[in-house]
């Protein structure tokens, strides 16, 4: 596989919602989010990354995947001479 899945999109979305400032702050996911939301924080929970199905804390894991994840959409962010 080569490319990011839309499953893989949404986790990625979901895991850089989850605050940067201090690792006791969580995430919950209401009963309202999107389908995809709510099933993406399922995978990422099956998956070992957050606490809660519903979102709770980033796990150690999911705490390196969210630094890696910022960095990839950092760079992806970022124009060089304008292009």
């Amino acid at each position: 596989m080569n490319t990011f899945n839309q499953d893989m999109v949404d986790e990625l979305n979901l895991i850089l919602k989850f605050p940067t400032n201090s690792l006791l702050q969580g995430l919950k996911i209401h009963h309202d989010a999107s389908q995809s939301m709510v099933n993406a924080a399922s995978r990422l929970y099956a998956k070992g990354m957050i606490t809660q199905p519903d979102g709770g804390y980033l796990t150690d894991l999911g705490i390196d995947v969210a630094d890696h994840a910022r960095h990839i959409q950092g760079a992806l962010c970022t124009s060089k001479g304008g292009h």
